[in-house]
Parts: structure tokens; sequence; C-alpha cells
């Protein structure tokens, strides 16, 4: 869990002089959530992705939080496909990410359900291939077998099944349900909202990230 600042006094080595602790901010989004989509778009792309990164760059961390929401099965398979680009190349996950916000609809309820789970998988190694991840790669660590393994187990899962499942794990140590959830410093921050504008953020930012 994030130590708010003010706080620092409770990490071990910290001193009153160079507390180590700064502000987190952790954006909790799902693949196939059209508000997910608005929120990763202002807050991880254009002018507002500078801002973070360069003025509050020494006090604040911004990071996605991936959120499966399993009344989409896609979600899954999508969370899987972001996972295993960030397993073979971390620098691509945002880029990657981006890309399937821009086609969140290929992947929503209708357009999957007459196709199988590798078929999914192939098509999500396609986009990963789109932003110079070996789609090879990425398929290799999705696909799922369709025959057992050498000990008879039918459920093993793919490649990146442990990583999800720590994901989903921490997660659920901090309650979130719905997408987007935004946690600033360890608790809930219910006045943000998707639609948010960058100077909206900016104002907020300035009030909070001190």
């Amino acid at each position: 869990m994030a130590l708010p600042p003010k706080f620092a006094g409770l990490q071990l080595g910290a001193s009153s002089v160079q507390p180590k602790a700064v502000h987190t901010l952790e954006i909790y989004l799902d693949y196939v959530c059209p508000f997910s989509a608005k929120l990763f778009k202002t807050v991880f792309t254009g002018p507002l992705a500078s801002t973070l990164t360069q003025k509050y760059s020494y006090n604040l961390t911004t990071i996605f939080r991936p959120q499966i929401q399993p009344w989409h099965p896609s979600s899954t398979l999508c969370h899987e496909a972001a996972t295993a680009v960030l397993k073979l190349a971390p620098e691509k996950f945002m880029p990657f990410s981006e890309s399937l916000f821009n086609r969140q609809k290929e992947f929503f309820d209708v357009s999957v359900v007459n196709e199988t789970r590798n078929v999914t998988y192939k098509r999500l190694a396609g986009i990963a291939g789109e932003v110079e991840v070996s789609e090879e790669s990425v398929y290799k660590i999705l696909e799922i077998s369709d025959k057992p393994k050498e000990d008879g187990s039918l459920n093993s899962g793919n490649g990146v099944t442990d990583d999800v499942k720590r994901m989903v794990r921490m997660n659920r140590l901090v309650g979130v349900h719905v997408t987007p959830t935004v946690v600033f410093d360890g608790v809930v921050e219910v006045s943000i909202s998707s639609s948010w504008s960058v100077e909206q953020w900016e104002e907020w930012l300035g009030k909070n990230v001190v």
C-alpha cells in the first residue's frame, strides 16, 4: 500500500529532513470499459502525461493498475495480452495499452462471442506486433493447448496466469470493484471523474500533490 509523504516517518531509515515517501496515484482500468478508455487517454497520453512525468516526477508516482472485469469474459484475455507485453517488453506496455483502448470495441462481448479463446489471443498478439513486440512471442505466451499436460492437468493456464493472479490479488486487497477507480496515497479518491479535462486534473494536482 502507498505511504503518504506526511507519514514518511513510518518508513525504516526515513528522517524528518529527507522523507523518502512520495505521493502515489493508482489508476485502476479495464481494457473493455469505455470510461477506462477515456481516463487512460487523458492521463497516460497527451499533455497531462508530460505534466505528470516532468512537473511532478520528484514527488508523485502514477501507476496503471490492470483491473479485470469478469462479467466481460474478453476482459481477462485483454489483460493477459497486456501482461504478456509487460513481460516481454515493459517499455511497450503503454503503447500497447493505447492501441488496445483505441480498438477496444473489437473485444466487446458481441465482437468475441463467436470466436475461440486462442483466436482472440491471435488478434491481441497482432496488436502487440503493431507496436513492435513480437507477435509470435506474445501468442506463444498466451496460447492454451488443447492437449493435457504431461501430468494430466487440464486447467494449467498459460504463460501469464501466475502474473495475472498476483495482480488480481493485489487489487482485491484494496477492494476495487468499478472501473475506473483512482486511489491516491492508499485511499479511493471519489472526486475524480473519467470525464475530467486536463485543466481539472491540473487544478486537482496543484491542490493535492505538494
